[in-house]
């Protein structure tokens, strides 16, 4: 069965793993500005303040695991109030060894393993835009091991090491995404396929992409009248249908223009449209350039490409 989940996860290419131990003792407090690359950590030993910019502060305890797909400004501090220090993790020097916040002597009130990580594809912002701005998580021990392999991992210099982190992130996405509460997320994917009824529409979209969907074929797929699902998944989802469709086709689109040589006409094929000449056209009208230049500028790696 298809799994849309797994599908964007891969097509994103997480990678570039940067990974620290972090520990406080005493009174501290730390403000950070907003990196918009995904960020996370894993609370080890002890509990601090969480307070994430548009969030309500939380308090995170051992167990705890936290995932902030575009990392806004946050700050983080012991459960005494401090005055923060300021850092701007795009300027600030990485550190070589582990973070120590607060007094610098003496064994840490707290312990966590932290990090971030980029993704690779050029439109990756559409499908960060459909998860939350902050996955908090707890009782999931599995994960925090995931990030003391990263970290391993990440510290070694062995040959297979950018594969193995390349996988070890996919992994800790997957697990942290699928763990992560639904019931009052915000719209999104991950509320969209906790929804039993827009879950199996989702499935179809992906796993039979070059279908000619229209409305009234997802809401049979989902067992529902075309006003009833129309409505259902533009709440859950948080775009209409079609809207996700399109988006879900164009980024197959790209990382098929970028990673393999094939030609336009199969392309547009594989994707459900009925001539390349159409498909060129949706696609500027979607990306902003026809498909030639798209190739031409190297798939514009890095780039943020209009959705």
């Amino acid at each position: 069965m298809t799994d849309p989940l797994t599908e964007v996860i891969q097509i994103l290419r997480p990678w570039a793993v940067f990974s620290k131990g972090i520990t406080g003792a005493g009174r501290w407090a730390v403000r950070y500005a907003d990196f918009g690359l995904p960020g996370f950590c894993a609370m080890i030993e002890g509990s601090c303040r969480l307070a994430v910019s548009g969030e309500q502060p939380v308090i995170l305890e051992e167990g705890d695991f936290v995932l902030l797909p575009e990392t806004p400004s946050f700050m983080m501090s012991s459960l005494e109030p401090a005055q923060p220090l300021h850092i701007d993790p795009k300027t600030a020097v990485a550190p070589d060894r582990e973070i120590r916040h607060g007094r610098q002597d003496g064994p840490p009130d707290v312990r966590q393993f932290g990090g971030w990580f980029s993704f690779d594809a050029p439109d990756a912002g559409l499908f960060v835009s459909l998860l939350p701005r902050m996955i908090h998580i707890r009782g999931v021990p599995r994960l925090a091991q995931l990030v003391r392999l990263l970290g391993e991992e990440a510290a070694r210099k062995d040959i297979g090491r950018d594969l193995i982190l390349q996988r070890l992130v996919e992994i800790l996405l997957i697990e942290a995404l699928r763990a992560a509460p639904t019931e009052e997320a915000q719209p999104g994917l991950l509320r969209g396929l906790a929804d039993p009824r827009i879950a199996v529409a989702l499935r179809g979209m992906h796993g039979d992409i070059e279908r000619a969907w229209t409305v009234p074929d997802l809401a049979q797929e989902a067992g529902m009248s075309r006003s009833a699902f129309f409505d259902r998944f533009n709440r859950m989802v948080g775009v209409r249908p079609m809207e996700y469709l399109l988006s879900w086709r164009m980024t197959v689109a790209k990382n098929l223009l970028r990673s393999e040589k094939v030609a336009l006409d199969e392309v547009a094929r594989r994707i459900g449209y009925s001539s390349a000449s159409t498909f060129s056209t949706a696609f500027r009208r979607h990306v902003g350039l026809p498909p030639g230049s798209f190739i031409k500028r190297g798939g514009m790696q890095g780039e943020a490409v209009n959705a």
